[in-house]
């Protein structure tokens, strides 16, 4: 039967891509741009799903998997005996994990561009290194807790979230995968990309995957923007305060 529907599922891996994609750029300030622009799709993704928790299908709304501290206790418990309650949605330790996924990656992309854009000092970026190794762990548990579920219920968890479907009763499917909409989210992110790295690949001489400032190559009395991310509109903005040699003044007549 089908549980979840197309955008949960394309939001799902959309955020497994981002993760994986700015923790692994998170050192390097060549792939400062590429970092940068996976923080902020992960947090369009986080405000779609706020809002598809209230308006999507039956099992990816809040309503349906949040529950209260005395479900959790319940399930984890049942979950360390080896036999844990099925239900057909998110279970409550999921939804545990799904909530702080959702309020850490806000959080990790509130601080990081705030230190990105330097609006408030040093201390929002520890705030944003702080809250990216507690995303990460929260991963890591939500990961083994997939697993550990997916043996106990002897169902394929990974392969249902690729699938939407589980074993079940017809009714109680949901009625409608909402595939346009998916379609629709897909190509929203796939657009940002584009619109982000597209202008900086289109600058002769530029970095067209990190977006890095390059010293100036001319003594032209001319301005030189020689960054590529000076050319990136929207995430890139910042950047481009550091050109280095855009700001550079012809030698003098004298």
């Amino acid at each position: 039967m089908l549980v979840w529907d197309a955008p949960v599922r394309v939001f799902h891996w959309l955020m497994v891509l981002c993760f994986a994609g700015a923790w692994l750029t998170a050192e390097s300030e060549r792939q400062r741009l590429l970092h940068v622009c996976f923080g902020y799709s992960m947090a369009g993704l986080v405000g779609f799903r706020l809002i598809w928790g209230f308006l999507g299908s039956r099992y990816a709304r809040f309503a349906e998997f949040v529950r209260g501290p005395r479900a959790v206790t319940r399930y984890l418990i049942g979950l360390l005996r080896g036999a844990p309650e099925h239900f057909r949605g998110h279970n409550p330790a999921g939804a545990v994990a799904i909530l702080l996924l959702l309020g850490l990656t806000a959080l990790v992309a509130l601080a990081g561009h705030a230190s990105y854009e330097e609006l408030a000092g040093d201390w929002t970026e520890e705030l944003h290194e702080g809250a990216a190794y507690a995303l990460l762990l929260v991963v890591v548990v939500h990961v083994l807790g997939v697993l550990a579920s997916s043996v106990l219920h002897r169902e394929n968890l990974v392969r249902a979230m690729i699938s939407g479907r589980k074993a079940g009763a017809p009714h109680d499917a949901i009625a409608r995968a909402h595939l346009g909409l998916a379609l629709a989210l897909l190509l929203a992110v796939i657009g940002f990309w584009v619109w982000q790295l597209a202008p900086v690949a289109s600058v002769p001489g530029a970095d067209a995957t990190v977006g890095e400032s390059r010293p100036c190559e001319s003594s032209s009395p001319k301005t030189t923007p020689c960054s590529a991310t000076a050319f990136a509109p929207g995430c890139a903005s910042a950047a481009g305060r550091s050109t280095g040699c855009a700001t550079a003044k012809p030698p003098s007549a004298s």
